[in-house]
Parts: C-alpha cells; sequence; structure tokens
C-alpha cells in the first residue's frame, strides 16, 4: 500500500540506501528490513512474510568465505534476526530461512568481453573519450553474472568464431552449447547462445574497454543498472584516489540537501573480490541452505523450483 512507504519512513527513519549496496554496504540495511518485518508482523499479521536480509553478500564477496571478518558477519547477523526470530516463536509462525547459493573462494578475474573484442566481435561506440559497449553493432557480447556469462551471439555462422576466442581463455571450465544449456536447465529463450561457466577460483567481469582511461563514466559509480553485467567491485572504494572518502562524504552531502551527486568512488581493479558463486557446488557445504522451524517440513533435497510450493503448502495457502 502507498502509505505504507511514509509509516515506515516515520518510524524506522529513511531506507539506508548506501549501506544497502555500495561501499559502505554493511548491516545497518539488514536492520533497518529486520525492524520493517517486525511492524508488518505485528500491524498487519500477514498470511505469509517473506523478508530478505542481504547482510551475508557482502564481506563473503570483499573477503571470502573463510575469513574472519566473513564469519563475523555472519554472527552479525544472527545477533540481529534474534528479536524476529523471537517475535515469530511468540505468534506460533512457521519460520523458513533460505539461501539460493553458496559464495566460495575465488582470486581470478576473467575478462571475457575484453576476450571477445579483441577478436573482433565485440563493438564499442565513443562519447566523449569514453568507450561505450554497442550491443546492437557487436556480432558477440557477454553479460557476466558471478560465476556464469551469457554469451549473446548475433548471427549463426558467427558461434564457431565466438568460440574460438574464447576456447583458450584462462578461468573458463565449461562452455555450453544447446546441448549443454538443456543438460543444465539452462536452455530459456534469454538465455545467450553459449554460457561460459568459470572455473572454481575463477569469476566473470563485465569489462570490455582495453584502456582505463577510455572507461565509461558509470564504471567507477555504484550503477547497476547501466552496466552490462553484474559488478562486485562496487563494494570497494578505489584505493588509488586519495581524495575517494571526500568524494563520498560530498556526495551524501549533496542528496541529503536534494542536490545532484555523483559518486566515482569504486576502482577499475577487479583483483581484491575473494567470494563469487553461480557454479554447481561441489560439495553441500558449499551449496544453497534451507531450514525450518517444523520438524520433517522436508526430509530429501529441495529443488530451487519446488521452493515457492513448499512455503506456501507451510503457511496454508498452496
Amino acid at each position: 500500500p502507498p502509505a505504507l512507504h511514509d509509516e515506515l519512513t516515520d518510524k524506522l527513519g529513511t531506507f539506508p540506501l548506501f549501506h544497502f549496496w555500495g561501499p559502505g554496504a554493511d548491516l545497518v540495511s539488514s536492520q533497518w528490513i529486520i525492524d520493517a518485518t517486525r511492524h508488518i508482523i505485528a500491524t498487519r499479521t500477514p498470511d505469509l512474510a517473506l523478508c530478505y536480509l542481504p547482510h551475508l553478500d557482502y564481506d563473503l564477496q570483499r573477503f571470502g568465505p573463510d575469513d574472519p571478518r566473513s564469519h563475523r558477519a555472519a554472527a552479525e547477523l544472527d545477533r540481529a534476526m534474534a528479536p524476529l526470530l523471537a517475535d515469530a516463536r511468540a505468534e506460533g509462525r512457521t519460520v523458513v530461512a533460505l539461501s539460493e547459493y553458496g559464495i566460495t573462494r575465488v582470486n581470478r578475474p576473467v575478462d571475457i568481453n575484453r576476450a571477445l573484442r579483441r577478436a573482433g566481435l565485440l563493438e564499442v561506440h565513443t562519447q566523449d573519450g569514453m568507450e561505450y559497449l554497442d550491443s546492437m553493432a557487436s556480432r558477440a557480447f557477454a553479460v557476466a553474472d558471478h560465476q556464469l556469462a551469457h554469451i549473446y551471439v548475433r548471427r549463426p555462422e558467427d558461434l564457431e568464431a565466438t568460440r574460438a576466442a574464447l576456447a583458450d581463455l584462462p578461468g573458463i571450465e565449461q562452455l555450453l552449447d544447446d546441448e549443454g544449456k538443456k543438460e543444465h536447465h539452462l536452455d530459456h529463450p534469454r538465455s545467450g547462445e553459449l554460457v561460459a561457466v568459470a572455473e572454481k577460483d575463477a569469476w566473470f567481469t563485465y569489462y570490455y574497454w582495453l584502456d582505463d582511461a577510455r572507461a565509461p563514466d558509470f564504471a567507477q559509480l555504484v550503477e547497476i543498472h547501466r552496466k552490462p553485467g553484474y559488478d562486485p567491485v562496487e563494494l570497494f572504494m578505489d584505493p588509488e584516489d586519495p581524495y575517494v572518502r571526500v568524494k563520498a562524504v560530498s556526495a551524501v552531502a549533496r542528496k541529503k540537501l536534494g542536490m545532484r551527486y555523483r559518486m566515482a568512488v569504486v576502482p577499475l581493479d577487479p583483483s581484491p573480490i575473494r567470494g563469487s558463486h553461480g557454479r554447481l557446488p561441489e560439495s553441500d557445504d558449499e551449496g544453497p541452505l534451507i531450514l525450518c522451524s517444523t520438524p520433517h517440513a522436508f526430509t530429501d533435497r529441495v529443488r530451487a523450483t519446488e521452493v515457492k510450493s513448499l512455503l506456501l503448502q507451510l503457511a496454508g495457502l498452496h
């Protein structure tokens, strides 16, 4: 309901967007969502309440799942969730905790679009000295998503050239064609003509420029809608820029004053990233997880496509 925005803002303050994603992402955003969920449960008594807590995405990607800072993040989220779980228990609610992936350690970025560009398959257009991906003119380009990349090939006759351009690229473990996509249940109409799967310690960048001096204006911004692929480097501030924190503070101040702002603080070096996901997990310890407060609610493996019906069944809404 439209009025709910004002109700939550009056009670909890403005949603802390700079703590939800970007270099400042931390527990503050998850705490706001927890408090909002508690308010909704108390005032609306919903049949089914879904609460997304992003906190474990941050330090696990920044530092890797085996880093003490990631362990600390898990403990922080555990403490923050305790009042919400207590509310649910007091109302006799069933609680399901679901993670749709497990983050594993990586240390190698793979510049898949740069390989396609060097092969003459990816095209850019230049504006004010900056290069922008020209997807309409490109014979092939990749949309990077963590450890998967969908490669869109304009014409069937370019498939072999695209495959050849990526065949020896370090960090690619598999290049799935139509048969491979069917085998892995990725044969969706919007999937790429090819799907690349990274090696265990690798992940895909979206980068397509060959000279950082010609990077597009959005490359150093937290700008998820303009980048042609996922960019986990948005979780960092540029260590090479001595004024990066001054820029960040200035941008936040301008935002609070209702002025236009530009927070160009993201580095162009992808090497610090230490956690990613997307490959099929090699063990249950690396995979996604589902927990339920109702004993024996499920006794076997749960397919991702079965989660919806399970939740509706547990809520008595099936």
